[in-house]
């Protein structure tokens, strides 16, 4: 993918003296009195604005927080406590700005916060008249919010389109290395974990992928439906019948090109969803009608385990069992560890999967981890990102 780096412009000195407009994704869960409760985007977002800074710019920073209505500032849309976070994590101070569409003033080797950008009318819609007054703001416009990329909005695609220059930051730019690696030039055998609750959400992922990989392995109530596609009860557990026929295709077309989904041969099941539920290990094809099945079993988790360790590229989205309650924690903790001892190059995404990481240590032993959830999934379908479509369209001139 051919798109200008703003890491490149920095080493090329052509950073100096500029205004720099860095969309970043500083959407931070909160609790209720507004304390910051978990700051990971925050920190991923440093990079950039440091290398900004380094670089002689005056820098502006801006980011969408939860659902504001356009027009409308309440003070819980305010980014204040995200300036306070970047203020300690830059070790300087981070004015935040509202109003700021029709002028911002900031010196060369100064940052600033601009307010909430959904607030603005015609963010969402991406109107042409506030993307070009937004790009009169800046003489360098970078994309460093790959959470945001799948929406062509006025802070994601409007002011790159008019921007005298566009460019990906560095943690954007990761992201497309580390997709481009694992899904447009993969080490094979290439192989995606796909799991979730319902089929229905990822009909789309599951069948883009079944023309592309060695081995899709399904988890979840996705595995459910795919368990009664192969002819197996599965009891009172979470499934979509009328789905059948869709997961029937999905494992045929793997088959058709010697590829294949891998159905549980045995399952962890037990009478009610909850925490202190006894645990069960039952053969696939010996579930009971009362039986939910939360938790793919001991030796289908060792024969995906080999697998996982036999792949070249590996794509994780979704834990396989209920991993929260740590009864049905056991197949996914295997393919966790798994991954982790696997040689292949991995990339995970998805809030609950990036959970199942923390949960189980493997951090530092995935390739990489995505920090968009809706763009890492859209990706996963096959589809072109709005974000990195405009960023391909400005690199080409």
């Amino acid at each position: 993918m051919q798109i200008l780096r703003f890491s490149d412009l920095c080493e090329q000195g052509r950073v100096r003296g500029q205004r720099v407009f860095i969309r970043a994704d500083l959407n931070v869960p909160q609790d209720a009195a507004g304390h910051i409760t978990e700051d990971t985007r925050i920190r991923a977002s440093v990079p950039c604005i440091r290398m900004a800074l380094d670089a002689g710019a005056a820098v502006m920073v801006t980011s969408h927080l939860g659902r504001p209505q356009e027009g409308q500032l309440r003070p819980e849309d305010s980014l204040a406590p995200v300036a306070a976070r970047l203020a300690e994590l830059l070790g300087c101070e981070v004015p935040l700005l509202a109003g700021w569409v029709d002028g911002v003033r900031v010196a060369p080797g100064q940052v600033v916060l601009l307010e909430n950008c959904r607030v603005n009318p015609g963010e969402k819609k991406n109107d042409p008249a506030l993307a070009r007054k937004m790009a009169q703001l800046c003489d360098i416009y970078v994309n460093d919010a790959f959470g945001t990329a799948h929406r062509a909005e006025g802070t994601t695609y409007g002011i790159a389109e008019y921007a005298p220059v566009a460019c990906a930051g560095p943690l954007l730019a990761a992201e497309i290395d580390a997709l481009t690696r694992a899904l447009a030039a993969p080490k094979r055998p290439l192989v995606a974990i796909v799991a979730g609750s319902k089929v229905s959400t990822k009909l789309t992922i599951l069948q883009s992928l079944a023309g592309k990989v060695d081995g899709l392995v399904v988890g979840g109530g996705i595995a459910n439906t795919f368990m009664l596609a192969a002819g197996l009860p599965i009891g009172k557990s979470l499934a979509e019948a009328d789905l059948v026929g869709e997961a029937r295709a999905v494992i045929d077309a793997m088959a058709a090109r010697g590829a294949q989904v891998p159905i549980p041969t045995d399952v962890v099941v037990a009478k009610a969803f909850a925490a202190d539920a006894p645990a069960t290990v039952r053969r696939a094809q010996d579930v009971q009608d009362d039986d939910l099945i939360l938790d793919i079993g001991p030796e289908t988790a060792a024969r995906l385990a080999v697998q996982l360790q036999a792949a070249g590229t590996i794509v994780w989205n979704g834990p396989v069992g209920v991993f929260e309650f740590d009864q049905f924690a056991g197949g996914t903790r295997a393919i966790a560890q798994a991954i982790a001892a696997s040689s292949a190059f991995s990339i995970a995404g998805g809030g609950d999967t990036l959970a199942a990481i923390a949960k189980f240590g493997i951090e530092d032993k995935v390739g990489y981890i995505s920090t968009g959830g809706g763009a890492f999934l859209e990706v996963l379908e096959g589809k072109e990102l709005p974000a990195f479509e405009i960023l391909q369209k400005r690199a080409a001139g």
